[in-house]
């Protein structure tokens, strides 16, 4: 089969069940003040935000996927169309920015929550600003836990992993976010079915393929012609294949490393996935001219994966520390099936 026909997200597995499992306990309340630890940062809220503005994508949808679209007052750093089910409420909302926002165009909103999907945004070197800057202004800052547990944000262009990505961390968000708005158990109910897909995709990676697959995913290129920006090893990407029992080619700790198409063609990966998006900032964001790139460079078009045509076209925001990681992770165990 081919896999250039496995370009939308999996439908095969269910886009929730929540339906299949046994009703949750009620969790208790939050009782407020509540102050949590972020990212060694302690932040308390003496009630549930009312005005949030959104640096990155995964955490608008995160708080899309809480029913909290009430709450949110702006949003910015945008890789891909809403999903589906936001598409209404989502066209409802300002878009202050499809990148990075300024900082005067997020405190123009007066908001009391600022969820921040990269560190590299708002963080020591913020392109927006730094967590000081908000905290003068009595502003919140909630950095997801994925881009700042076991990382190393100032090493590399995207940052350097320390440890591992650990999905936990992605459970943490939803969680701790839910408990700041007080919608406990709509996140325990997120993050219940969450945990039933990859189980469900672990599962049938393990049924159907045979092993000793390798893959690499190319994100996007400063230039179509020069090295690619691929995952590293203990990314999100990394997660996804280390789960589904697929090799990573690429033995980085950076985050998205530039790796030169020499190296990717002697590695001759089974399988290549390669970025969506509606952002715009390089050439190489363009997965049609990705494409057409990998099957008319003199190196890259001997490939196996580009001449058996294996390649995988995933949303880049599936390849992030986000609620679409799931559909990410099933697209790529039913991309195993064929092999």
């Amino acid at each position: 089969m081919s896999l250039r026909r496995l370009a939308p997200p999996f439908l095969g597995l269910t886009l929730s069940c929540m339906a299949c499992l046994a009703p949750a306990a009620f969790a208790a309340p939050t009782h407020y003040p509540l102050t949590i630890d972020n990212c060694g940062v302690p932040l308390t809220f003496a009630k549930a935000p009312l005005n949030t503005v959104t640096i990155g994508q995964a955490a608008t949808e995160m708080l899309y996927a809480l029913g909290l679209s009430d709450r949110v007052v702006g949003t910015s750093l945008w890789f891909n169309a809403p999903l589906p089910e936001f598409k209404d409420v989502n066209a409802r909302i300002e878009r202050l920015a499809d990148n990075a926002p300024s900082f005067e165009s997020v405190i123009s909103k007066r908001p009391d929550f600022v969820p921040v999907q990269f560190e590299w945004m708002v963080g020591p070197q913020g392109a927006v600003g730094t967590r000081q800057q908000f905290e003068d202004l009595n502003i919140p800052t909630y950095i997801l836990p994925s881009d700042c547990e076991g990382k190393n944000n100032r090493v590399g262009a995207d940052g350097t992993r320390l440890e591992a990505f650990r999905i936990d961390t992605l459970y943490k968000s939803i969680a701790q976010q839910a408990e700041i708005f007080d919608v406990q158990d709509r996140g325990q109910q997120l993050i219940d079915g969450y945990k039933t897909r990859l189980a469900a995709a672990v599962e049938q990676t393990k049924t159907h393929h045979p092993g000793h697959i390798s893959a690499a995913f190319w994100f996007s290129s400063p230039d179509i012609n020069t090295d690619p920006y691929v995952a590293g090893r203990k990314g999100i990407p990394g997660f996804m294949l280390d789960t589904l029992g697929i090799r990573n080619i690429i033995d980085s700790d950076e985050e998205w490393p530039t790796v030169g198409w020499e190296t990717i063609a002697k590695a001759n990966p089974t399988i290549l996935v390669i970025a969506r998006m509606d952002r715009r900032r390089f050439p190489a964001d363009d997965h049609e001219k990705k494409l057409a790139f990998l099957r008319s460079d003199p190196v890259t078009r001997h490939m196996d994966a580009v001449k058996n045509n294996r390649i995988v076209i995933m949303d880049a925001s599936a390849m992030e520390s986000s609620v679409r990681l799931f559909d990410g992770i099933e697209q790529l165990a039913k991309a195993t099936d064929s092999q």
